[in-house]
């Protein structure tokens, strides 16, 4: 006889397989095929099997493939701040906890938290008189304040008139515009009126400062000084920046040439250059080093400090790494004890491409393209072009790029790592 829930167990087959009668499938394999087929033309995405139209995934558990063409899985959402989702992930999406359905929380990771927009007294967003974005207003014409609150007497093309520069731009694309004021850029938070300044933020006092010291109060080499960023030297002094000085034997070009070595820059960007001779900065820190100052063994590091991975040593700002290991920072191990299905498996991002196509899969991480060298990243998703620069330097060689933000290394601070805030020297 039958089991008891023989009829239980053929009614959830038919349930299953509405195309299936008597266990015979009645579509062509074509139709079956096609049913199972995603856009990209793979088979229930290359993880299931196709069963009369209807795909059976390898596994439908925690962590593994679901969905009807076997095109979810859960582990492949993205982390923000440590965490996977300040939701609930849901094939390879963050599904935003709103538990108030008013649908305060949003963004790619469920970052934003849109009540921050909200005004206090009014209750609106914005005040009705913007639009929200990852938890900031942006104001309507005529309106500005954190919220929205404040209307503005005049209209927007006279407010533009009043912020535009000497050379077109809007506040000399240095800050924002309010009612026909200029509210600057301040990137210096020791400075009493910050590095950025004028009516029109026209004057950037950053460039009287040498790219290796951008802290010291010593505007122009300490031989000049500053003027809407321009440096005015005193008598004896040349250059840019004032550092050349005019009992030197060498003109400022022959001088500046001697410090580049093969570099654009004097000194690498790490050293002050004076009459050919470079001196490497900041003072006492051994790992930049060489005549011009061309070796940086902080690039050997990671953001926590360790050299080479543990794997290998620092030589010149290159790692040089043990046998059965490679990588810039000797972190990929050369032998893998993993399938390669289960290796790509871990490189997938939410779309099901390897590595962002912008690299290659290897035990379980992704290496990306070297000859791409702004690409980074887990998946090889971030593009570190868009780190802040100051002297044409990424992160101004003080930190490192991760995933278009500057991480610092000590004693450095700013967008671009461009502020000194160590040790005084």
């Amino acid at each position: 006889p039958p089991p008891p829930n023989f009829t239980l167990v053929v009614e959830n087959l038919i349930f299953l397989f509405p195309s299936q009668v008597g266990g015979v499938c009645k579509l062509s394999t074509e139709s079956s095929l096609r049913r199972c087929r995603t856009p990209d033309g793979k088979i229930c995405s290359g993880r299931g099997k196709c069963n009369c139209g209807i795909c059976i995934c390898e596994a439908i558990e925690p962590g593994k493939f679901f969905g009807p063409r076997c095109e979810c899985h859960d582990w492949v959402c993205a982390t923000y701040n440590g965490k996977t989702c300040n939701g609930t992930c849901h094939c390879g999406s963050c599904m935003c906890d709103n538990e108030d359905n008013r649908g305060m929380v949003t963004g790619r990771f469920c970052e934003c938290d849109d009540s921050e927009c909200l005004d206090e007294e009014t209750g609106e967003i914005c005040g009705g008189h913007g639009q929200c974005y990852c938890g900031n207003c942006y104001c309507a014409a005529g309106w500005h304040g954190d919220k929205c609150e404040f209307q503005c007497d005049m209209s927007p093309w006279e407010s533009r008139q009043r912020c535009t520069s000497p050379d077109g731009k809007i506040c000399s694309n240095r800050g924002t515009c309010v009612c026909g004021e200029c509210n600057c850029h301040d990137v210096d938070p020791s400075g009493d009126w910050g590095d950025i300044h004028g009516d029109t933020c026209e004057c950037d006092e950053r460039n009287c400062h040498a790219t290796y010291d951008r802290y010291t109060d010593d505007f122009c080499s300490g031989h000049g000084q500053c003027n809407c960023g321009r440096c005015d030297c005193k008598e004896g002094w040349a250059g840019n920046k004032c550092e050349h000085p005019l009992s030197c034997s060498l003109s400022l070009e022959s001088s500046l040439k001697k410090c580049r070595g093969t570099s654009n820059l004097p000194c690498f960007g790490r050293g002050q250059c004076q009459c050919g001779q470079c001196t490497c900065h900041p003072p006492g820190d051994s790992r930049v080093h060489g005549k011009n100052c061309e070796c940086d063994d902080r690039q050997c590091e990671d953001i926590s400090g360790e050299v080479c991975g543990g794997h290998g040593y620092c030589s010149c700002g290159r790692c040089i790494c043990e046998e059965g290991w490679f990588g810039k920072l000797c972190q990929f191990p050369r032998s893998c004890d993993m399938s390669d299905a289960q290796s790509k498996e871990l490189c997938e991002t939410s779309d099901g491409v390897i590595c962002s196509g912008k690299g290659s899969c290897h035990c379980g991480k992704c290496i990306c393209n070297p000859q791409d060298w702004w690409v980074s990243g887990e998946y090889c998703e971030c593009d570190d072009r868009e780190c802040d620069k100051h002297d044409g330097i990424i992160c101004t060689g003080n930190g490192l790029c991760n995933c278009g933000n500057c991480e610092c290394w000590d004693g450095w601070n700013g967008n671009a790592c461009e502020i000194w805030v160590g040790e005084e020297y």
